[in-house]
């Protein structure tokens, strides 16, 4: 009998990870071996764990999914990454894609479509939650035919890390000492961040990472 799927569970609320656990250790082919609250410690696990699967939230503390499934693709380059997520947002679907996911669960079907993203992505395959394929398409359909560009990340993975530690409230030299670069890198980053942006201050770089889901409200 072959080994179950040995699946790393990274989301923030506990009450969460109970309840996805208890849907994934059910089937008798798939097995929670490691959990984390953010996806720093998700990044530390992989590591040393020895994971097929790790199945992300988008917005955690410290280290979002998106930014932790960058760092476990080029880390990990066979591990196979899944998000379950409350975002039904073409922007980071598309994004997913991007990091290498296989798949995109909504939080709010996990108990219908986890079970069989899991199964799919361990035989290669993509899931997309069935919502979300046609308007998808027809949207990128739609983008080609008027040659409309496809949604592009507006800033560079640097920058998003310091977006996020600056809207967690870090001060530049914290930024500095978590990120093991200068201050000064820091300063030059926050302010080119305003400048991409077309923001203010740190009020408006907090409610933009709000909205683009690497901090929660």
């Amino acid at each position: 009998m072959n080994e179950p799927t040995r699946i790393l569970l990274a989301d923030d609320h506990a009450l969460v990870r109970r309840g996805v656990r208890l849907i994934l250790d059910s089937e008798p082919d798939l097995h929670v071996a490691a959990e984390a609250d953010d996806g720093a410690e998700a990044v530390a696990l992989a590591r040393g764990e020895d994971i097929d699967l790790a199945v992300l939230d988008i917005a955690m503390p410290r280290m979002t999914g998106l930014q932790a499934a960058r760092e476990l693709s080029r880390l990990r380059p066979e591990l196979r990454i899944l998000f379950l997520t409350m975002y039904d947002n073409e922007q980071y679907f598309f994004e997913a894609l991007r990091v290498g996911a296989s798949g995109y669960v909504l939080k709010s079907v996990a108990d219908r479509d986890l079970v069989e993203a899991c199964h799919a992505a361990m035989r290669g395959e993509p899931f997309i939650y069935p919502g979300a394929v046609t308007a998808l398409v027809r949207g990128y359909l739609d983008r080609i035919r008027q040659g409309d560009p496809l949604p592009r990340r507006a800033i560079t993975d640097r920058e998003e890390e310091i977006l996020k530690l600056v809207a967690e409230g870090h001060s530049s030299k914290e930024i500095a000492e978590i990120l093991v670069i200068s201050a000064k890198t820091v300063e030059r980053h926050r302010a080119n961040l305003l400048q991409k942006l077309g923001l203010k201050d740190r009020l408006e770089l907090t409610r933009y990472a709000i909205r683009a889901g690497l901090i929660e409200p």
